[in-house]
């Protein structure tokens, strides 16, 4: 931004806001690596997690006039990544059918290698969870979503977003252990 007349923040919003080109490209060098780490963690496709941030981008330069400035854009912009991917994979059908029956199977009872993990390591264990997993787990874990909003974002029962959630942290348990050869106390 050495070259800009944007000096901060404000500035760049304000400049988009007046639909400055200049601005916007402002902006979206400064947040795209950002936004792309958020979409990449509900969007398994790089090339899919692109596209879902740059729409994202474009719904922000449509409603970056109602950004409220005294508030943190960062959590603004994670809100409309989300978002933006939970369309994504909405539109796509993504989502596999729940058998009820296999829910009773399924509690979670050990929870101390999942609580070890480190972020990175979670991270790098994601690529090998179904996406439902994958979404329900951050939406929970990482956004603090309730069952119940999960569910009604994406359009499952709330104890399907239970018992997913259950699953994810019992394949990451499973895969973290497998993968360091780590046995659970």
């Amino acid at each position: 931004m050495a070259d800009s007349n944007y000096e901060n923040l404000d500035s760049i919003i304000r400049g988009c806001i007046q639909k400055e080109e200049k601005a916007q490209e402002e902006l979206y060098k400064k947040y795209f690596g950002y936004a792309l780490s958020v979409a990449l963690l509900y969007i398994n496709n790089r090339n899919d997690a692109i596209e879902t941030v740059n729409d994202s981008f474009i719904k922000i330069f449509k409603e970056i006039k109602r950004f409220d400035l005294s508030r943190s854009f960062k959590a603004w912009l994670r809100r409309i990544v989300i978002n933006t991917s939970l369309d994504r994979i909405r539109k796509s059908n993504k989502w596999m059918a729940l058998d009820q029956a296999e829910a009773v199977s399924l509690e979670d009872s050990s929870p101390n290698v999942l609580s070890r993990l480190q972020a990175q390591e979670i991270e790098l264990l994601f690529n090998y969870l179904p996406h439902i997993l994958k979404t329900v787990f951050c939406l929970y874990e990482i956004e603090g979503y309730s069952h119940k909003e999960i569910a009604k974002r994406l359009k499952i029962a709330k104890s399907s977003s239970r018992v997913y959630l259950t699953r994810a942290k019992k394949l990451l348990r499973e895969l973290y252990v497998q993968n360091n050869n780590i046995i659970a106390p």
